[in-house]
């Protein structure tokens, strides 16, 4: 059984000083405790890991790195939209990545150093957690425990990859998209409202679609609950969404 969003703040609850600081809410640590490379730590490793990290704002369409500036961070999505992309010879964008509330990118290139392979920008008006990454790589090298940890959470995100990756394969976009609000939503939701980015070609991408095969999946999600207008997406019954992704995967 799955730990519920109470159930991770509760358990963080050691983090309310360091929450404090960097201005964090509940969602917020629920957000950042689910990252796949703090899966596993304790209370006092997570705090010293983010002893220097910030939050962040951004207005929409800021340039957070360019191609070629030095890897010297990583970040986790608190609010907004972040891509990864890079500039083809004829002047246009090649998205490479997109990322949400709850998502971290940049961690590898910080593993490595050196500098970003690609551009990253924030689609809309975003906040974000701003980790460095020298005082990150020196918790590791003095903490061997903390290593074997980390390397276990880079495990977890890598099977969370090819689980990607296979529902690109087994998973019809109705139930792709279905599964992607809900994450957007958050544990423990029974309503919300949904801001897509302003290029819904994106979230298309992303979800292994067309634009036009988002629009149609919209559409049969409308029985649901699911109501869409532009960029905004109304999740009225999440308790039948979710009972139709359970019914996909009993139907395997």
């Amino acid at each position: 059984m799955g730990t519920s969003s109470a159930q991770r703040v509760e358990q963080w609850a050691g983090l309310e000083q360091l929450a404090r600081r960097l201005g964090l809410d509940d969602r917020d640590v629920v957000a950042i405790t689910r990252v796949p490379l703090f899966a596993g730590l304790g209370t006092s490793s997570l705090t010293a890991l983010l002893a220097e990290a910030k939050v962040r704002t951004f207005a929409r369409n800021a340039l957070l790195f360019a191609e070629g500036d030095p890897a010297q961070q990583f970040y986790i999505v608190l609010d907004g939209w972040v891509q990864l992309y890079r500039q083809t010879p004829d002047g246009r964008e090649s998205v490479i990545a997109l990322f949400a509330r709850g998502e971290s990118f940049a961690e590898a290139v910080m593993f490595l150093g050196g500098t970003f392979p690609v551009n990253g920008a924030v689609l809309d008006d975003s906040r974000l957690l701003v980790i460095p990454a020298e005082p990150f790589r020196r918790a590791l090298e003095h903490d061997n425990e903390l290593c074997f940890k980390m390397m276990a959470s880079m495990a977890v995100h890598l099977r969370r990859l090819v689980g990607q990756v296979e529902q690109l394969t087994v998973r019809s976009s109705t139930e792709r998209l279905a599964e992607f609000l809900l994450k957007l939503a958050g544990d423990g939701a029974t309503s919300a409202i949904v801001q897509l980015p302003y290029d819904k070609g994106l979230i298309a991408a992303r979800l292994g679609m067309q634009p036009e095969t988002l629009s149609r999946a919209l559409a049969k999600l409308r029985p649901l609950g699911v109501e869409s207008q532009g960029r905004r997406v109304a999740i009225r019954d999440f308790d039948a969404l979710r009972r139709h992704c359970v019914r996909a995967d009993a139907y395997r």
